[in-house]
């Protein structure tokens, strides 16, 4: 489900490249993030979304609700449509985008 590139204060996670994130089960990418937050004390939390097209709304979802965590959200590298999305349901407000070298999306 969840790849973790980095554990930590700061922890990276993806999705491993996939355009649709439609097929994962929220509930247990939620459990999966709580815990990762628990066990390495993780104050950021990133979410690699390089080759993402398209993010479920269980996702953003899941996103607002660690925001309410008090946990800082860092996106990197979403698609067009993604970042759309995160525009329209007003996250761009309260997360960080980042845009990678080379992925395309223009830079926030």
């Amino acid at each position: 489900m969840l790849q973790v590139y980095q554990g930590g204060e700061l922890t990276v996670v993806g999705f491993g490249g996939r355009e649709i994130l439609g097929q994962i089960d929220i509930t247990k990418c939620r459990s999966q993030l709580l815990e990762l937050i628990k066990n390495n004390g993780t104050k950021t939390l990133a979410f690699d979304l390089r080759g993402v097209k398209l993010l479920p709304s269980g996702m953003l979802g899941l996103m607002a609700s660690l925001l309410k965590m008090k946990i800082a959200i860092h996106v990197y590298s979403p698609s067009n449509d993604v970042r759309e999305v995160l525009k329209v349901t007003g996250l761009t407000k309260v997360i960080t985008i980042h845009d990678l070298e080379g992925d395309g999306n223009g830079t926030t």
